[in-house]
């Protein structure tokens, strides 16, 4: 089994070249060789770094957006909530005002 392997690798190791050439452009240029290519202008598509820097910037932008929001949220509900204590403090300053006034 080891050596029909080996020869399997042998046989492959020979043949590359035969197989790098027939993947070049033929001279004439067949209906699959048309549709290879053609897939793989659809399909693979090059990398921009500019592209990839402004998805990473958008991002990180959004990001920012909605930690500003929530932190805008949290910081009107403080306020609401210290205004409310505040006017509770008023509570207790009528309560002292009215048992003085007995």
């Amino acid at each position: 089994m080891g050596i029909s392997f080996l020869g399997m690798i042998w046989i492959l190791f020979q043949k590359i070249p035969v197989l790098i050439q027939l993947s070049e452009r033929p001279e004439g240029e067949s209906f699959i060789w048309k549709l290879k290519k053609k897939s793989q202008n659809i399909f693979v598509k090059k990398f921009s770094y500019e592209i990839f820097l402004q998805k990473i910037l958008s991002k990180i932008k959004i990001l920012t957006l909605k930690t500003e929001n929530k932190t805008s949220d949290l910081l009107q509900k403080l306020r609401e909530k210290y205004k409310r204590r505040k006017e509770d403090d008023n509570y207790w300053d009528d309560i002292k005002k009215a048992t003085k006034d007995r």
